[in-house]
């Protein structure tokens, strides 16, 4: 009988299959890792109100009167 155990002509396989296995998984939590903190760059949902009032100040939308109404707005809430 050719078993796992005994050593049989499958054993080495056995072995490269798991090693295999758990490359894949490592590797596969490597990738979510990075692409996660890829996205993450680009993720505009964490802007926040400042931010916006501030982007359009620099852009010349905005006067200086009207950016310390909308700030001092923005901070009263």
């Amino acid at each position: 009988m050719n078993t796992f155990a005994d050593g049989g002509s499958y054993f080495g396989w056995y072995w490269i299959l798991w090693i295999g296995f758990i490359f894949l998984i490592f590797s596969n939590v490597g990738n979510w890792g990075y692409s996660y903190q890829a996205h993450r760059k680009y993720d505009d949902t964490r802007r926040t109100s400042t931010d916006i009032l501030n982007e359009r100040y620099a852009k010349g939308e905005i006067d200086r009167a009207q950016y310390q109404q909308l700030k001092s707005d923005i901070l009263a809430q």
